[in-house]
């Protein structure tokens, strides 16, 4: 029972994380320690010094994934904290991995693809600033 899940969400995060580094070079934070149920990957990409953490994240979205956490741990330069749950298949691993994959070369060879991201949502882009700074809760 039990057991067996937390070892499926250690087994799932290691899979995750050991595809994201050796595939798409994408840098994690403790890299060389196996990881529990969680790791952080940054979104600091060798040849793509433009894209950021909340590039790669927004443009997941397009590939039918919701983003992950971003920018946290603070500790940690452009976080992006991938938590893959214990009862995810393998294919569905495969492909957030190959999502992943595909957007590193992406930010190399296309980099204002991740910019304009997401493209497939109802509501594009927010300035998350202003949104952050005139917060309207409601129109009442």
């Amino acid at each position: 029972g039990l057991r067996r899940i937390a070892e499926n969400a250690v087994l799932n995060a290691n899979y995750l994380k050991a595809r994201l580094q050796n595939e798409a070079s994408y840098p994690v934070a403790f890299g060389d320690r196996i990881c529990m149920h969680e790791f952080v990957a940054q979104g600091i990409l060798e040849g793509a010094p433009d894209i950021h953490t909340m590039d790669i994240a927004k443009r997941l979205m397009d590939y039918g994934f919701h983003p992950p956490t971003v920018y946290f741990p603070l500790i940690v330069r452009e976080a992006l904290m991938i938590e893959p749950t214990e009862t995810e298949s393998k294919a569905t691993l495969d492909a957030f991995a190959d999502a992943m994959i595909q957007i590193a070369r992406e930010a190399r060879e296309e980099p204002q693809l991740l910019k304009d991201a997401p493209h497939n949502a109802p509501v594009k882009r927010l300035d998350e600033v202003r949104a952050a700074r005139q917060m309207i809760l409601c129109r009442c």
